[in-house]
């Protein structure tokens, strides 16, 4: 998918306040049995489609609205993921701006996680 500019600086700027990590951390942060939100921030569509496994759903539409029912604590350590890593970092920052504290955003997305071969679940969860 051919990004438009404004939307890329957008991303940059905010990637520059989040701390990222591979799809491979995640995976090791799961397989070490490490407790973890592992949010899918992509649209409800895309979700039920296939999504990580493990993974719950709170899409970037409605974070900021739901993201304090769903983790009060913000302090908690939360992953969040979209298609390719760009509205996950979008997400992660305003997540920061809401005063959460341990966000990253999973660089590469879930196309990065189906490529490495991780397993995958289909249908709604959440």
């Amino acid at each position: 998918m051919k990004h438009n500019p404004g939307f890329l600086k957008v991303v940059e700027e905010a990637r520059a306040r989040v701390r990222e990590c591979t799809v491979g951390d995640v995976k090791a942060k799961l397989d070490r049995g490490e407790r973890f939100h592992f949010v899918d921030v992509r649209e409800d569509d895309e979700f039920s489609q296939d999504h990580a496994a493990g993974a719950t759903h709170i899409g970037k539409g409605v974070i900021e609205r739901d993201i304090e029912t769903a983790i009060p604590d913000r302090q908690q350590p939360i992953v969040l993921y979209c298609g390719g890593g760009y509205r996950s970092v979008l997400a992660a920052d305003s997540l920061r701006q809401m005063g959460y504290t341990n966000v990253i955003s999973m660089d590469g997305g879930i196309k990065a996680w189906r490529a490495a071969g991780y397993p995958l679940e289909k249908g709604p969860r959440s």
